[in-house]
């Protein structure tokens, strides 16, 4: 059976029976039907001291994933198995890559959160809320400049885009307003992927309604005629924002397969974004489960890393342990395996490719935190290939146990459940990477030669006169979230394995001062990713009964 079979034929317990499990009663849910419910806020009982965390993260992955989600989920159900009082609190999924290449994010085989198709299509319509936010303050901005224009903005430096959950890249360059006097003021203007919007990063960032409307007055929307920074506060539509994602800002509660709660909350994209669930939906379940995971998208060097800089100061907690996950067909690309060869045998190719793992594993511990290898098992490998990744790991200090929770479950997961709860009670002493004082070309340069390998780093124009100017502005101490591929370490998706001595290119840098951090573009990354030739979509169907087949 697919993905969607499985999830179709799992009876799933009522939500509120889920809830049970970690002492929230009905009156703490919102209910969306008997599988879904929003949890309010703030909790109505008194909270046990904050478990333990635990960040999911990986190695670079080919394009189609290599199933964090899955193994966090089995981790969850193994480490409840086991006898553990476990959550787990993920990202939603985005329409975009639903539709386009790499499918949902709930999941697979038998390590999935269900209702696997509510999840992964409209969910509690959090994504829709942010979209209409997001575009509301667009259309506000528009009509400010139409309506007069009080505070002089000038519309050429207006950086606020307008956001779809799709991919679509016909809507990365617009011209907005024309058609005449009565249409608006004329200017180019441009679409995000909504999990690319700042309001996105400001929901998962802030720590309740408040904070969240604090954080959304402070977001800069563009510049006046003297290059002055315009604010939502200055234009008076701060509550509006607010109002609209009052409902959003609520973590949704769901189970997996095998009955674990789940918060789904929040989905940044971690290539373009700082791509982590939100702040409220992993402290909750800090305070609800003696354990909690939680994933950082694509690989360390993206997720991971903006989790441990960005993330943790404002949520006030660092993890007890970070899992890596790892996959044969992910060290077969990175070994120089063409994506069409990924399932041919081919030991030679998983040991060129460990680079990769190793320069992540040293990553991780760089950070003072003990790291354990999830070996995620596909039905392609071979035992040779799987035994090479976990002696490979071994010469490199670093515990590694398969993760086959794909095809068994829990079942799959219980020696690595058993270590990642060995490694949480190990001593941690955790560093961040640098530090907020250092300086925005400090930061970049600490993250491309001791993080990614590379040599140096090429500013733009562009990008060094916002230096400057992000300095005067007393900007330059927040973190740097950097936007990159997701495929390599370099700015070059082409570079594969743990490639050295390369130049990461700084085109341009966006301050997002609602989130508190400053987003520096390398390379050509694109913040409106794109379709692919034969979209996922093409693969979907629904019958008569409203039955879904070929959702992943």
């Amino acid at each position: 059976m697919n993905d969607i079979e499985i999830a179709q034929q799992t009876e799933m317990e009522p939500i509120v029976d889920v809830a049970h499990k970690v002492g929230l009663t009905e009156d703490d849910l919102e209910l969306y039907g008997k599988y879904k419910a929003k949890v309010s806020l703030p909790l109505k009982k008194k909270t046990q001291t904050k478990g333990k965390m635990i960040l999911v993260t990986a190695v670079n992955p080919t394009p189609a994933g290599e199933g964090k989600s899955t193994v966090t989920i089995g981790l969850a159900d193994a480490m409840s198995a086991i006898g553990k009082k476990t959550m787990v609190a993920l990202r939603e999924p985005s329409l975009g890559p639903v539709m386009g290449v790499k499918g949902g994010a709930t999941g697979g085989g038998y390590s999935q959160v269900v209702p696997m198709e509510d999840i992964n299509l409209h969910f509690t319509g959090d994504m829709h809320a942010l979209t209409a936010a997001n575009n509301t303050l667009a259309a506000l901005i528009d009509n400010h400049i139409y309506q007069g224009n009080e505070l002089g903005i000038d519309q050429r430096r207006v950086i606020w885009k307008r956001v779809l959950d799709i991919n679509d890249r016909a809507l990365r360059h617009t011209v907005i307003g024309l058609g005449g006097p009565t249409q608006g003021v004329p200017r180019e203007d441009g679409f995000d992927i909504t999990v690319a919007s700042e309001l996105m990063a400001v929901l998962c960032l802030a720590t309740d309604l408040n904070d969240l409307k604090k954080r959304i007055g402070q977001i800069v929307i563009g510049y006046n005629f003297d290059r002055e920074p315009v604010t939502v506060d200055q234009l008076g539509v701060t509550d509006a924002i607010t109002l609209l994602l009052k409902d959003a800002i609520k973590p949704n509660l769901v189970q997996t397969l095998e009955h674990t709660p789940a918060l789904v909350h929040g989905g940044p994209f971690a290539n373009i974004a700082h791509g982590c669930n939100s702040i409220i939906a992993t402290r909750t379940s800090m305070e609800l489960a003696d354990y909690t995971l939680t994933e950082a998208g694509f690989g360390a060097d993206l997720g991971a890393e903006k989790f441990l800089d960005i993330v943790c100061p404002r949520l006030g907690k660092t993890p007890d342990a970070i899992v890596i996950v790892a996959t044969v067909r992910a060290l077969k690309m990175n070994g120089g395996v063409a994506k069409d060869n990924l399932n041919e045998e081919n030991v030679e190719a998983v040991q060129k490719g460990y680079v990769n793992l190793q320069r992540h594993i040293r990553n991780m511990k760089r950070y003072g935190v003990p790291v354990v290898v999830a070996v995620n098992k596909f039905a392609t490998d071979t035992d040779a290939e799987l035994n090479q990744v976990i002696d490979l790991c071994k010469a490199d200090n670093a515990d590694a146990y398969i993760s086959d929770g794909w095809a068994k479950g829990s079942k799959g997961v219980i020696d690595l459940a058993h270590a990642v709860v060995d490694a949480c009670d190990q001593e941690s002493d955790f560093k961040p990477l640098y530090q907020p004082e250092d300086s925005i070309e400090q930061k970049i340069e600490t993250l491309v030669t001791k993080f990614y390998g590379g040599a140096k780093v090429e500013y733009s124009p562009k990008a060094k006169r916002q230096i400057k100017q992000f300095a005067k502005l007393g900007w330059d101490k927040m973190p740097v979230c950097m936007a990159k591929t997701q495929y390599s370490f370099s700015d070059n998706a082409k570079l594969l394995g743990a490639p050295t001595g390369f130049t990461v290119h700084i085109r341009e840098f966006v301050p997002k001062l609602g989130a508190q951090f400053i987003v520096a573009l390398t390379g050509n990354v694109l913040t409106m990713p794109g379709l692919p030739k034969v979209p996922a979509a093409n693969g979907m169907h629904v019958d008569e009964n409203g039955k879904i087949s070929g959702l992943y």
